[in-house]
């Protein structure tokens, strides 16, 4: 457990969903939520007084996108993490905020296991970065996975992953997966989303499929050619830890 609590501001324009986040997030022991913004201009201004270590932040605001404010706060050099709430399953979007650092997604409608779970995985991440001095490969795999030594290994169920499919490029096409709603995403999609080519993403998701954590259906675009789309069996469903 961390010496304080951690401080949370929630940035989300909804009253009701606000509440819900509100109350979720103070269920979880060691968090603190010290405002509510509903604009992205007041959620700047929440920062510059309060300085919270975590923001819980909507991707649709009245006044800009929260990937602006993504952009906002990197820009200003704000020792602030971040976590995306959002709907949206769009490919830029997922994208741009990973791009942006943002350390994970939860996607509505909330689920407060899942939530809760983010929570907990967020709490040790900050234990480990501060009670390391010097950091081996394991110990920065479990610190981007938290709670696990073989990432993939125990996600999947099976002993041992195949040659070709690493453990962290798997934990981000999961995370790319876990931010899109059905009708899921393509290989094509989710490779721009992860920094990959198609053919890589698709290695990944036919090997998710192929232990049963994920299924896919063919969709036809709009000039009717049939493309794959893919999607984790259960919303929210993570890594076991």
């Amino acid at each position: 457990m961390t010496d304080k609590p951690i401080e949370v501001l929630i940035v989300e324009d909804d009253p009701r969903i606000a509440e819900i986040n509100r109350r979720f997030t103070e269920k979880e022991e060691g968090f603190s939520v010290v405002g509510i913004a509903r604009t992205g201009e007041e959620a700047v201004t929440w920062l510059e007084v309060v300085e919270p270590r975590l923001v819980l932040l909507d991707i649709y605001l009245p006044d800009m996108r929260g990937t602006e404010l993504v952009r906002r706060i990197r820009g200003e050099g704000k020792d602030t993490d971040i976590i995306m709430i959002t709907a949206a399953g769009e490919t830029e979007i997922v994208q741009e905020a990973i791009r942006g650092g943002v350390v994970d997604f939860i996607v509505k409608p909330i689920q407060m296991e899942r939530f809760l779970k983010t929570l907990q995985n967020y709490r040790r991440r900050l234990e480990r970065l501060k009670a390391s001095g010097t950091m081996t490969q394991q110990e920065i795999d479990r610190l981007w996975n938290p709670g696990t030594a073989d990432t993939a290994s125990r996600w999947a169920g099976v002993r041992e992953v195949p040659k070709g499919i690493d453990p962290l490029t798997l934990e981000k096409v999961v995370s790319v997966l876990r931010a899109s709603p059905p009708p899921g995403m393509t290989a094509e999609e989710t490779g721009q989303a992860i920094g990959a080519s198609r053919s890589t993403a698709r290695r990944y998701l036919e090997y998710l499929v192929s232990v049963g954590e994920a299924v896919a259906d063919v969709s036809y675009g709009s000039v009717g050619r049939p493309e794959r789309r893919y999607v984790l069996k259960s919303a929210g469903k993570g890594v076991p830890k």
